[in-house]
């Protein structure tokens, strides 16, 4: 078990942490308005991460090539205008702060490549937010999210989205045009369904779906072909279907707390499996010897 936890939040953080910080390799980086002012007014990358601000200092647009801000664990509760005049960002973190929604002046950051406003109390996106034509990286975990606009499918470039820990019961059918999404991050929601539209997901590798109320899985699971991780943990599953074998990439398949008797007979098919975790499910003594012996080089945990 503890090997299980250790790769969820493995998997979870993968693609965050990059998000988060700036890289001193690339340009100064400044940690004061009146600092990077004082020193270079050209300045590029800034971090006012745990400063105790309830806004953004007022000198901040004068930084116009600002292209990196971390401002995150503050203590806003709306959104500085300032921050929508630094037209050159590509990348925002705002994440641990107090605000409730994005407004849709952040279709103003053409730029932006990554936008993080994980850990808020969020409940409401934007229409706007697909003008963000070149965003690959979405952290909206940790919010209070109910719905997401349909227009979020028109960020085509998305790789990773991330939706984990709001109140979600279903996405827009536009996702499917994600055509780019590497990792989506869907756990500790309402979502009742497996969309069949997600087999569509071509270059997806990384799927979580912990802690919903997923009753079944569609055949359609199998045009993930890219995928290999694939997390569904404490969802209402009493069977998978067949087609899920056909993941010739999976190399992590997390099946825990579910009602699970058997796996599907060809389950020796997916030759890379590294490690399946299945605790607390259904499976008979034979069950289980049937799925380690079809599986030769994988570690299974019943």
């Amino acid at each position: 078990m503890k090997k299980y936890l250790f790769l969820s939040v493995l998997v979870a953080t993968t693609y965050t942490a990059s998000a988060q910080h700036a890289n001193p390799l690339d340009a100064p980086v400044y940690y004061a308005v009146q600092d990077a002012l004082a020193k270079d007014a050209a300045a590029t990358q800034l971090n006012l991460r745990d400063q105790s601000l309830f806004s953004v200092p007022s000198d901040l647009v004068r930084l116009t090539n600002l292209r990196f801000l971390n401002v995150m664990r503050n203590h806003f509760e709306t959104w500085d205008e300032d921050i929508f005049a630094l037209s050159r960002l590509e990348v925002l973190n705002i994440r641990n702060n107090k605000l409730k929604a994005i407004p849709p002046d952040i279709a103003s950051l053409l730029k932006l490549v990554k936008l993080d406003a994980a850990a808020n109390s969020i409940t409401v996106i934007p229409e706007e937010i697909g003008r963000l034509q070149d965003l690959r990286f979405l952290h909206l975990s940790l919010n209070a999210l109910t719905s997401l606009p349909a227009t979020i499918g028109a960020c085509r470039q998305l790789e990773v989205l991330e939706l984990a820990h709001n109140q979600l019961s279903h996405v827009p059918a536009t996702l499917r045009a994600l055509k780019h999404l590497k990792q989506l991050q869907l756990g500790y929601n309402q979502l009742n369904e497996f969309d069949p539209a997600w087999g569509r997901f071509r270059s997806l590798e990384q799927l979580n779906l912990e802690y919903n109320y997923l009753q079944r899985l569609t055949p359609q699971i199998k045009g993930l072909q890219q995928l290999k991780t694939l997390i569904l943990t404490h969802n209402k599953l009493a069977s998978l279907p067949d087609e899920i074998t056909a993941l010739a990439s999976l190399e992590l398949l997390v099946l825990s707390d579910n009602k699970l008797e058997y796996l599907p007979k060809e389950i020796s098919r997916l030759k890379n499996l590294k490690t399946l975790i299945a605790v607390n499910n259904r499976f008979g003594p034979s069950e289980q010897e049937r799925i380690r012996k079809a599986l030769p080089g994988c570690e299974v945990y019943f």
